[in-house]
């Protein structure tokens, strides 16, 4: 292996290991894969380009072209034109996903999950660090700089991560940035000549000596500084375990979990989210996550809210950031709630599952007291508790007071304009939100007088006559391109309904958001009610003025639609008795809902992931093309691009080749001499003036420069080849010529100053010379097809021969 390709081994390998050390910040490792082979790929761009040579700038902007390209692939090839050329559609979508992973990465706690704005912020990352590093340690020689972009990616991964493999990656990060400037060092070394040992070979027979006669000591500045890095990991492992540690500080860990631990405000800087509703929905067994008591006459209503998803940014429904303080003996009212309005208040003692753990607080909506121990944290917008570092449902039992309310049909119908604030904030859509859903919106809810009835309009469009499927089987997704694939196919679980029922009544101008919990379960007897996996579920709601955040049910099949929304709608109390859910059966049914979660990540820590609780954000799962598709699909565009510039690829490097440094001896001088008229004619053949073989090189000179129209100084240049060449030829002891390289290109730059355009566009793009190689190849077919053929016939032969004694015998 040459100096160059050790070299940009090395460089793609160090960038390689020190990105390990991001593998804690997330669940999953599958990405890692990815950008090892778009690493890999990136690094061959590198070293073709290098072989050619293009210049510097042109190689790092060639690397720069196909990691582009190769991201586009895997992130952005709906958008893309082919799949892989990136278009104003496919940068838009790189925005979109790149902001969702900034607001992934300040809401989740590590591990996060892979989302597909936090898998382009890494394999893109790290495509940039390893186009930085082979930059500098092989482009341009420099490998002790390339340890800077090395560290900046080490020391993100350090600074977010838990501390405890802090050891292990910094090792990998620290032995791939060593192995990067001892292959430097050697390619180095190697430049000066053999490679010295500092000592002079012991005499034979000499304890030490090398019985093979190899240069033991040859390689001794190898093996020191093998030695010196071996030496200083280890000091930099051991030391700080004698030193003081500094704990707390702005960048100290205080714990696990949302909040910043003061007892008076902070934000929610991470959710625990409520894994895969789908998957929960879909276990094989309905395992009871909760159960409870309540004075409730009935329990139609007795949702178990656990978050609102208020932000739609394109590729998710998900909580926004908001702020959070500690839980008040009383919890302030319901926005928007009017005094006219009828409320029943009741009273729910609720117990978690001991293997349920899960960072939100299910509770009834909307609720005006929680007793509770542990460390929680209320925030007010969504009227939802927090555990706060670390804090768990996990076996936890606690009593909520909560509101039943009771608005009326006419009472929402009169409902009144919105806070202009809470309607800007909670009407927001993408821009990636395709027209067919405001279209439909507007189709859906033709001839409604207001908003409530437009709200029925789309609640009735998806659960009675809009031809909806109920199926928890189809495939999960809260984005644009999942909203109107679900729109035109007409098939798929509470998540479709939910997040599509609010998109549109965002469109309409309608305030709405998403909540995700569980439907009220079933009986469980001795006035028990018992919540299982298969209740997990996901609802709109809707703002009305004066009534505040109401809940309506587009999904069919799944917990009950309410009064207020059915053309029957009674006034007053309800009378009816307590009953089950609609829903709440625990034997699995051909209607069991479907969402996108199946555990929290509290659970996957501790192993007793399963079965879980709803999904509380519901991005995509899907981690772009497999593997085999990219491979593929990259090969292909390769041989797209690369296969029309082969001549002109094959070409630079064989001039590179031929004007290389001169030879040392007299017969490298004479054959640098005839490679360099080689180069003359095959120049002047690509610009149209043809080889003659029958003419002596004096007289091939002169041709050139007549139909040529050489100037005086390429003419000149010309001659002094010409001469060189005879010299060669002729001279009994040849005599090297200094300056043959120069001469050359000084004839290159004559004949194509005097060229044509398109005449300079075919000698670059499809020179004539080229030929060369088809007739190399045939050569090299006819020499081989010779020799099978003389070693047949010797084969023939020798059984001919054999054959009388065989017979004889």
């Amino acid at each position: 292996m040459s100096g160059g390709a050790r070299l940009s081994v090395c460089a793609t390998l160090a960038t390689f290991l020190a990105s390990c050390a991001l593998l804690p910040l997330v669940e999953r490792s599958t990405w890692i894969m990815q950008a090892a082979i778009l690493l890999v790929i990136q690094a061959a761009v590198g070293a073709a380009t290098r072989r050619v040579p293009l210049a510097r700038p042109l190689t790092v902007a060639a690397q720069a072209l196909v990691s582009l390209l190769l991201l586009t692939l895997v992130f952005a090839h709906d958008q893309a034109l082919g799949a892989i050329v990136p278009g104003p559609d496919a940068f838009r979508h790189f925005g979109t996903l790149l902001q969702a992973g900034g607001d992934d990465v300040g809401r989740y706690m590590i591990p996060a999950p892979l989302s597909d704005g936090i898998r382009l912020m890494l394999v893109g990352g790290t495509l940039v660090i390893g186009l930085l590093v082979d930059t500098l340690a092989v482009t341009f020689r420099s490998a002790a700089p390339a340890g800077l972009p090395l560290l900046a990616l080490y020391s993100v991964a350090a600074g977010l991560s838990d501390g405890g493999t802090d050891w292990l990656w910094f090792l990998c990060a620290a032995g791939g940035y060593l192995l990067l400037l001892l292959a430097e060092s050697r390619d180095r070394l190697s430049q000066w000549g053999r490679v010295f040992g500092g000592t002079g070979r012991p005499p034979a027979g000499t304890p030490g000596a090398d019985s093979r006669g190899g240069g033991g000591g040859a390689l001794a500045p190898v093996r020191t500084g093998r030695r010196i890095g071996v030496l200083a990991l280890g000091i930099a492992l051991v030391v700080p375990l004698a030193l003081p540690a500094l704990d707390g500080g702005l960048l100290g860990s205080t714990g696990s979990g949302v909040g910043n631990g003061s007892g008076g405000g902070g934000t929610i800087s991470a959710v625990n989210p409520l894994v895969s509703l789908q998957n929960s929905l879909n276990q094989p067994e309905d395992r009871t996550v909760m159960s409870y008591r309540t004075n409730a006459e009935r329990t139609s209503d007795m949702y178990l809210r656990i978050v609102a998803l208020d932000e739609f940014d394109g590729t998710t429904w998900r909580p926004s950031v908001r702020s959070i303080t500690d839980v008040p003996s009383t919890l302030p009212g319901p926005p928007g709630l009017g005094a006219d309005i009828g409320r029943t208040e009741i009273t729910t003692r609720i117990s978690a599952a001991d293997w349920y753990a899960q960072d939100w607080l299910p509770m009834p909506y909307p609720a005006t007291k929680v007793s509770i121990d542990g460390r929680w944290r209320f925030e007010q917008v969504g009227r939802t508790l927090v555990g706060d570092h670390g804090q768990t449902t996990r076996g936890k039992s606690y009593k909520v007071t909560s509101l039943i309310v009771q608005p009326t049909a006419e009472q929402l119908a009169n409902a009144g304009a919105p806070p202009k604030d809470l309607s800007r904030e909670f009407t927001k859509v993408p821009d990636s939100l395709p027209d067919v859903v405001r279209s439909t919106a507007l189709r859906v809810t033709a001839g409604a007088a207001n908003n409530y009835e437009r709200a029925v309009k789309l609640q009735d469009y998806f659960a009675v006559n809009g031809g909806f499927t109920y199926n928890t089987e189809v495939q999960a997704g809260s984005g644009s391109a999942a909203i109107a694939r679900f729109l035109k196919q007409k098939e798929g679980f509470c998540v479709h309904f939910s997040f599509s029922m609010a998109a549109m009544a965002r469109t309409l101008g309608i305030p709405a958001r998403v909540a995700v919990g569980f439907t009220p379960g079933a009986p469980a007897g001795d006035g028990r009610y018992s919540v299982g996996l298969r209740d997990a579920h996901a609802w709109p709601e809707l703002y009305f003025e004066g009534v505040g955040w109401t809940r309506f049910e587009p999904t069919p099949n799944r917990g009950t639609v309410p009064e207020y929304t059915q053309d029957n709608t009674p006034a007053g109390n309800p009378s009816n008795p307590a009953a089950p859910s609609a829903s709440a059966s625990s034997a699995p049914s051909a209607a069991q809902p479907s969402s996108s979660e199946s555990c929290s990540l509290a659970q996957r820590k501790d192993g007793s992931c399963g079965n879980t609780a709803p999904a509380a954000a519901g991005g995509s799962t899907d981690d772009g093309p497999p593997l085999g598709m990219i491979l593929l699909v990259t090969l292909a565009a390769l041989l797209i691009l690369v296969v029309p510039l082969l001549p002109m690829l094959w070409r630079k490097r064989v001039r590179a080749r031929r004007l290389g440094c001169a030879g040392r001896t007299e017969a490298d001088a004479a054959a640098r001499t005839l490679e360099a008229w080689r180069e003359v004619t095959d120049t002047a053949w690509d610009l149209g003036i043809g080889p003659d073989d029958a003419e002596t090189p004096r007289k091939a000179a002169a041709r050139i420069v007549r139909v040529g129209q050489l100037d005086a100084p390429a003419a000149e240049a010309l001659h002094r080849v010409a001469a060189a060449v005879e010299q060669v030829l002729y001279a009994p002891r040849p005599v090297p010529v200094p300056g043959l390289g120069e001469d050359v290109r000084r004839l290159y730059g004559g004949l194509h100053a005097k060229a044509g355009r398109m005449t300079r566009l075919r000698a670059t793009l499809a020179p004539r010379s080229a030929v060369r190689v088809a007739w190399a190849l045939s050569h090299r077919w006819e020499s081989f097809t010779a020799r099978l053929r003389a070693r047949w016939a010797s084969a023939l032969e020798r059984h001919s021969r054999s054959r009388p004694s065989n017979q004889e015998g």
